[in-house]
């Protein structure tokens, strides 16, 4: 993992708008419609390459595939996991709970719903869940992402590029548990079942990332009825099962994304990152990527200040929003990595997003495509000032 060693690199999140004619393509072949499959092919590969070309002239440092070739961060797992596949007619999907903090605003929740074009991206999909024994399958997806960014990369002169993959924790919430007797057996089988894609991202010369919201945002939605104490638990059994999937791989071939949600919201039953750090300092990535904009946990430097960021560790906070059309003036991103390499020390701090920019494929996405290259220039914008300062 590149280090910050005579500036702030800067980085993202993973998800990056996907071109319009892509989006329906990648809907069609997940519905079933009718596609043709080289066509997609091509067209995948088209857009990995001009993604990555936009992230360089916006002055992203640390690259990835903008996770073109899927329709989410953790759905895609359905192409590509033995025992995931729809609901069975006679049963019902199990349904998580809506965001505590926006179960507190009914006014809030009807005013994002009148902004929303269309059907959502669940009800469109009709998400997946685990129907019987999880184990990997098919890794021809896996490596056709892999051969589009190494391809790209060499021929760019990309000098580090990360993939995204999902945690075992959150897919206990996207894909839901109908086969096994308990949670635990089912996360400690994706533990084994994510290994292989793990550990091909890094054979394939890549940084490994982990998004793992579930030891975030998973608190005041998916276990909100649970107290603090019991949620640790259960971010600790989540923490545990990352470790076994990841025992192969040096923690400096990986970084892990946690987050409170990727949505303007209140974010009033946000846990702290305080209260989450004894736990989350235990998993094996060298990496870690928290919210640093989010105006809810923008103050938690301080508290990072406080407790220390273990010695073999690297921080990439979040210095730019990514649920909001306001592009932050370079100054105000100088100021943010600054106060993080305070708390850290400068070469320990990489600057990056709160989250993706395109979560989930489609046309809800809370920011406008240009927007988001503007957001990403002000951050390299704002790392160089930052680096004039720190060094």
């Amino acid at each position: 993992m590149r280090l910050s060693q005579d500036r702030i690199l800067t980085s993202h999140v993973g998800s990056l708008p996907r071109p319009p004619d892509l989006l329906q393509m990648l809907e069609a072949a997940e519905t079933g419609g009718k596609i043709d499959a080289a066509e997609l092919e091509d067209r995948i590969t088209q857009a990995i390459c001009d993604i990555v070309e936009a992230q360089r002239a916006a002055g992203v440092d640390i690259v990835n595939d903008g996770e073109n070739s899927k329709t989410s961060y953790t759905l895609y797992i359905q192409d590509r996991l033995n025992g995931v596949g729809p609901v069975p007619p006679e049963k019902e999907r199990p349904k998580t709970a809506q965001h505590a903090d926006l179960m507190e605003h009914p006014d809030l929740v009807e005013l994002m719903a009148s902004k929303t074009v269309g059907l959502s991206w669940f009800d469109r999909m009709a998400p997946p869940a685990a129907i019987g024994p999880v184990s990997y399958g098919d890794m021809a997806p896996l490596q056709r992402d892999l051969d589009n960014l190494t391809a790209v990369c060499e021929a760019l002169g990309v000098q580090e590029a990360f993939m995204n993959s999902a945690s075992p924790g959150v897919l206990t919430k996207f894909v839901p548990n109908m086969h096994y007797a308990s949670e635990d057996a089912y996360i400690e089988a994706l533990s084994e079942a994510l290994r292989p894609e793990y550990e091909a991202i890094t054979q394939a010369g890549f940084i490994l990332q982990i998004d793992a919201p579930d030891l975030g945002s998973a608190r005041h939605n998916q276990y909100q009825d649970l107290d603090e104490a019991a949620f640790l638990k259960i971010a600790a059994r989540n923490v545990e099962a990352l470790n076994h999937a990841t025992r192969n791989i040096a923690p400096d071939r990986m970084r892990m994304h946690i987050c409170w949600g990727n949505y303007e919201g209140p974010h009033t039953h946000d846990i702290a990152f305080a209260s989450l750090h004894p736990v989350v300092m235990q998993a094996r990535p060298a990496g870690l990527l928290i919210e640093g904009a989010n105006p809810a946990h923008a103050h938690e430097y301080e508290d990072l200040k406080t407790l220390g960021l273990p010695d073999e560790k690297v921080l990439l906070p979040g210095v730019i929003d990514t649920t909001t059309n306001f592009v932050e003036n370079h100054r105000l991103v100088a100021q943010r990595i600054e106060k993080w390499a305070d708390a850290v020390g400068r070469e320990r701090v990489i600057a990056s997003t709160d989250c993706g920019f395109a979560t989930f494929a489609g046309p809800n996405n809370p920011v406008a495509p240009t927007v988001v290259w503007s957001k990403l220039r002000a951050l390299s914008q704002g790392a160089a000032l930052a680096s004039e300062a720190l060094w």
